[in-house]
């Protein structure tokens, strides 16, 4: 069964889709997380962090995730793989809009 849940954005890494404060609808179940989409998760190497970011690619069982920030590196690059937690399909604050899915080149 699919539910919703909130999540508040902390920090610059998934700039200029994301900003600091946003707050996101979260959509855990429901469709399969495909590349592209965005996502909250946790790295398997900080289970205690939970994370915004960017879905690139299945790996070992779970996620390799970047940030949309480039100069940013606090990501999969940084702490592997993450178990995700559930899709972003909307920002309702401050400026609501649906959050869409694009590809990401992994470098």
């Amino acid at each position: 069964m699919a539910s919703l849940f909130a999540v508040l954005v902390r920090g610059p890494s998934m700039a200029p889709t994301m900003r600091d404060g946003d707050a996101l609808l979260v959509l855990r179940g429901g469709r399969p997380i495909r590349p592209g989409d965005v996502v909250v998760a946790s790295f398997r190497a900080r289970p205690d962090l939970l994370v915004v970011k960017r879905a690139v690619r299945p790996q070992d069982g779970g996620w390799w995730l970047r940030g949309d920030n480039e100069f940013v590196t606090d990501d999969s690059r940084a702490y592997g793989v993450a178990e995700v937690r559930g899709r972003v399909v909307a920002r309702y604050w401050p400026r609501p809009s649906r959050i869409r899915s694009r590809t990401m080149l992994d470098s």
